[in-house]
C-alpha cells in the first residue's frame, strides 16, 4: 500500500452524496450489553450520522472544500438538529422534508473497539418525487449514492462519476439499468454481497472491504490493509471514510489503485478515535 504522500495532488472538484442520515448516540463502554447485566458508558455524543452523511461530510473533509448532500429528514426536532449539524461540518444541505420520524441509532463499543449497532425507525430516502435538485446533477464531477429509488439513480447517472453502495438495494440497481462506476460495500456484511452477475450491467469496478485484511477488487485482486498508527477505538464509519475517499480519488480521474490507497488511509484512520468525525 502506498503512502498518502505518493498520491497526486486532487484537482478542484464538484462532488454530492445522495443518501440517508440517522441521528446517532455513541456510546464508549466497558463492555458490550449482555443479557441481565448493567453497563456503564464512560463516554458518549449524539450526532448526524448514517453512511449518507458520513460519506459526505468525509469527502468535504478530503477536498477541504464543500459538498453538496441531498438527502430527506424528518420534519422534527432531530430533523432539524441534523441539517444544522451538517452544515457546520461543511455540507450543503439538499433536504426533502417528510412528515415522519428521523430515524435514530445506537453505536456502542467497548474498550477493544468490538462495536455494536441499533437503528430505530424507517430510513427517510430522498426519491425522485421529492423537490430536491435532480436536474443539476449533470454539473457534478461524482456522486455516491448510499439511499434513492430508481428513477433518483438516473438522475445521479447524469454526473461524470458515480459510485454506491450494495445496500441501495439489488431491486433497484436492476430497474434503474444504471451502470455504476464502482460498486463499494463490506465484504463482511450479507446485507451489502452482491454478485455482479445477477445485475443487468456489471459496475466497472466493485470493491467490497475485509476489515484488518484490506479488501478486494472482483472478481479475484486484493489490496493491503493500512497498519494503524495509534490503538483502534471505533470502527464506526471506517468502511462508509473508505467509500469516499475511493470516490473522490475516481472523480479526480486517479487510477484505482491511488483512490483506494486514499480510501484505506481515511478508512484506517477513522478507527483511531471515537465516532465517525
Amino acid at each position: 500500500m502506498s503512502s498518502l504522500a505518493d498520491l497526486p495532488l486532487l484537482p478542484k472538484l464538484k462532488l454530492a452524496v445522495v443518501g440517508h442520515v440517522e441521528w446517532v448516540n455513541f456510546l464508549a463502554l466497558d463492555k458490550l450489553p449482555q443479557a441481565g447485566i448493567i453497563g456503564h458508558a464512560n463516554n458518549s455524543f449524539e450526532a448526524p450520522a448514517g453512511g449518507g452523511a458520513v460519506i459526505a461530510v468525509k469527502m468535504a473533509e478530503i477536498l477541504k472544500q464543500p459538498v453538496h448532500f441531498i438527502t430527506a429528514l424528518g420534519n422534527d426536532e432531530l430533523g432539524e438538529k441534523s441539517h444544522q449539524r451538517l452544515k457546520e461540518l461543511g455540507l450543503v444541505m439538499h433536504v426533502a422534508w417528510k412528515n415522519k420520524p428521523t430515524r435514530r441509532g445506537i453505536s456502542m463499543v467497548d474498550q477493544h473497539g468490538e462495536r455494536a449497532i441499533t437503528v430505530v425507525g424507517e430510513r427517510l430516502t430522498p426519491t425522485s418525487n421529492d423537490e430536491l435538485p435532480w436536474n443539476e446533477l449533470g454539473d457534478f464531477d461524482g456522486i455516491f449514492v448510499t439511499a434513492t429509488d430508481a428513477k433518483g439513480l438516473q438522475f445521479c447517472r447524469k454526473a461524470r462519476l458515480i459510485a454506491a453502495t450494495p445496500r441501495i438495494g439489488i431491486d433497484i440497481l436492476q430497474k434503474s439499468n444504471v451502470h455504476l462506476n464502482a460498486l463499494i460495500g463490506s465484504g463482511l456484511d450479507p446485507g451489502e454481497t452482491i454478485d455482479p452477475k445477477n445485475l443487468k450491467k456489471e459496475p466497472e469496478f466493485q470493491i467490497a472491504t475485509l476489515g484488518a485484511k484490506g479488501g478486494k477488487i472482483l472478481p479475484n485482486k486484493y489490496f493491503e490493509a493500512v497498519n494503524l498508527s495509534s490503538p483502534m477505538v471505533d470502527t464506526y464509519g471506517c468502511g462508509d471514510t473508505f467509500a469516499a475517499g475511493v470516490t473522490t480519488g475516481l472523480a479526480a480521474n486517479w487510477s484505482l489503485n491511488h483512490a483506494i490507497t486514499l480510501g484505506a488511509h481515511m478508512g484506517a484512520k477513522c478507527t483511531t478515535y471515537f465516532g465517525p468525525y
